[in-house]
């Protein structure tokens, strides 16, 4: 049958050109149709040959016909095929949300919700039947402890991390104006402080990633102090955060291609330019819990006392409770904790990490929430959230569940236009917010967008009001894991007070027998002085009648490898 394909296609084919040339001795005009045939017969020609694609060698020439259908399968999906409901990342409900709310369109829905509140999963949360206003000022927060000398006032809702390079400059300049006229802050990413962080006076929170870039040697790309005290003088400059993970790519480091490293990039990131932009996945200017809290000391010193966090999705639990023992062992506490979920996007990330390594935020919130509170210093620390924040009723649920402020990227795209054309990677993003393709950058016009991002941010926080007006609230600190609901199966249901353990206050520093096991187990193999290595895993729970084979197999290779070094 295959054969015949093919023969059937240069049958047909040669068949026509010699009907056109026939023709043409009748008609010279029929000539003109070979403009079309023959190139199309070369084509089929150099499918056969060719040995990249078995479509082609099989089906020469309609095999295209496959890849163009493909190329438009998203937007055949997106646009034709998918409910309101059921797109991923984003839903269109969601998008269209946000559309609506940063245009100052109609956002209500008729008719009631498409959503099938029977499906686990499925969140809600109780209304109370004496309703209140909440008060405005619970819109902002002030981070800084006692150790900060300036501290910043907040709101509740922050533009994410994302660097100047995923996004283009149009994008980074729309974002951070929207910043300055709502009165919110815009993260940088680890992508530098680039001039377009800058130009248009937002409120910047800057973040310091594994490559320091704004803030590096040029040499081996260590931590540059006097680069980093220059930039963090900044006026716009009002918070530090180290970046020690992202949600969509924990423990994987980047790279920005060489070509795509221009004199621009290279400027913010004190990099060569033309050549590829590394991102380690680890830090060089500390190896250890301790030092990750003396740089945060060394940073707040540098900065002159400007709110100093980290930022990481949960992984390691003993890690992040190593963390904890360093908080206690030095006395220093960082001013916040940024915690990603796993379902938090990226430009790029390899689908193994984006879809199966990471906690996800709930998850993750919640463990770190109780840690502080276990070892009660949660008073001195700002928790933010960020994973597909995108509503009033995303930022409640989060800060019932123990964050206190929260940050959006994707919504906030949403607002500068972007369409979840997933395209971020490749250069070639429609609508000029994630590239540097200066025709396609063109379609973002800064003055047309600034306003949508404002606008976006304070219909969400309005709706975040509303949401604690209606479950009889004044202020977000109200909230608790006990007023969100979720749908576990069939009819069962159950509020996150009892799906989830939470630690009463200094719970870790007292009698261990009082708290959950896996708290227990994850506190006593930790250490102030190192992060937890498999070793230490294997032996606190892996010693088990079916691991004793494998661990001892390591063990001799361990042996092996030691007496070989």
């Amino acid at each position: 049958m295959i054969m015949h394909l093919r023969t059937r296609f240069f049958v047909l084919s040669i068949s026509a050109l010699a009907g056109i040339l026939i023709s043409s001795f009748f008609w010279k005009p029929a000539l003109y149709v070979l403009i079309v045939a023959l190139p199309l017969f070369l084509i089929g020609v150099y499918d056969v040959l060719q040995s990249k694609s078995n479509i082609l060698r099989n089906y020469p020439l309609w095999g295209h016909l496959r890849y163009i259908l493909m190329s438009f399968r998203p937007q055949i999906q997106q646009y034709f095929i998918m409910s309101d409901q059921s797109d991923r990342p984003f839903n269109k409900e969601q998008r269209d949300l946000v559309y609506n709310r940063a245009n100052k369109t109609l956002d209500e829905l008729p008719f009631g919700s498409q959503y099938d509140m029977d499906t686990p999963g499925y969140e809600w949360l109780n209304q109370s039947l004496l309703p209140t206003v909440a008060c405005k000022e619970t819109c902002r927060v002030t981070i800084g402890n006692f150790q900060c000398a300036k501290p910043y006032s907040a709101s509740r809702l922050n533009i994410s991390a994302m660097s100047f390079g995923a996004l283009s400059q149009n994008a980074i300049r729309a974002l951070n104006r929207g910043a300055r006229l709502g009165g919110f802050a815009h993260n940088t990413g680890e992508g530098g402080l680039s001039q377009y962080h800058l130009v248009e006076s937002g409120d910047i929170i800057w973040q310091i990633g594994t490559g320091y870039f704004g803030c590096r040697n040029k040499a081996d790309g260590t931590f540059n102090a006097d680069e980093f005290t220059k930039k963090a003088s900044l006026d716009n400059v009002k918070m530090i955060e180290i970046k020690l993970s992202q949600g969509a790519k924990p423990a994987h480091g980047g790279i920005l291609p060489a070509p795509k490293v221009s004199k621009e990039i290279a400027r913010a990131r004190l990099v060569e330019p033309g050549v590829d932009c590394i991102s380690p996945p680890a830090h060089s200017a500390f190896s250890t819990p301790v030092g990750l809290l003396e740089f945060v000391q060394q940073l707040r010193e540098l900065s002159g006392g400007k709110p100093i966090g980290f930022k990481l999705c949960l992984g390691a639990k003993a890690d992040f409770m190593a963390i904890c023992k360093a908080m206690l062992k030095t006395k220093v506490y960082p001013d916040f904790i940024t915690i990603d979920g796993a379902e938090g996007g990226t430009g790029a990330a390899p689908v193994e990490f984006t879809d199966h390594i990471g906690t996800p935020l709930n998850e993750g919130l919640i463990f770190i929430h109780n840690c502080l509170v276990g070892i009660s210093i949660r008073q001195h620390i700002k928790i933010i959230c960020s994973g597909k924040i995108i509503s009033g009723f995303d930022m409640a649920s989060k800060i019932a569940l123990g964050a206190d402020a929260c940050n959006s990227a994707r919504g906030m795209l949403f607002a500068v236009g972007c369409v979840q054309s997933r395209k971020c990677h490749t250069n070639e993003c429609p609508t000029g917010v994630a590239t540097q393709d200066p025709k396609r950058m063109y379609g973002l016009n800064v003055h047309d967008k600034a306003p949508r991002v404002k606008n976006f941010h304070a219909a969400t926080v309005e709706s975040f009001l509303a949401v604690l007006g209606a479950a009889g609230l004044e202020y977000a600190e109200q909230l608790t894991p006990s007023h969100i609901h979720r749908r576990i199966e069939g009819t069962k249901e159950s509020s996150y007070q009892i799906l989830y353990d939470y630690l009463t206050e200094g719970a870790l520093l007292g009698d261990q027998d009082n708290f959950p096991e896996i708290y227990k187990a994850y506190w006593s193999l930790s250490s102030a002085d190192k992060f937890s290595t498999y070793q230490d895993v294997y032996k606190q729970f892996m010693k088990k009648e079916n691991y004793y084979l494998r661990t001892s197999e390591l063990e001799k290779n361990e042996e092996k490898n030691s007496q070989f070094n």
